[in-house]
């Protein structure tokens, strides 16, 4: 499911328009964004985001075989909690 289909989905079980469903979720995720920042982002039931570190490693250029360096840096994982209520 992508962004569009989602929105789509959203309008339909709110009986909104696809602008208001669409604002409603860029809403939430930029919500999940600013929170993951501070804390992890806990929905009971759903799941978990939070903010994790990756080290830098070495990589591999597909196309032309060439080895690169990958660096550090930070990003948002998602943990599925235990019993999903959704």
């Amino acid at each position: 499911m992508n962004k569009g289909e989602l929105v789509e989905f959203v309008a339909k079980q709110t009986k909104s328009t696809k602008a208001d469903a669409d604002r409603a979720l860029v809403a939430v995720l930029k919500g999940i964004m600013k929170g993951v920042k501070k804390a992890p982002v806990q929905l009971v039931g759903f799941g978990t985001f939070k903010k994790t570190k990756r080290k830098a490693r070495m990589g591999v250029n597909p196309a032309t075989g060439a080895k690169l360096k990958i660096r550090a840096k930070t990003v948002i994982t998602f943990k599925v909690s235990k019993n999903p209520k959704y």
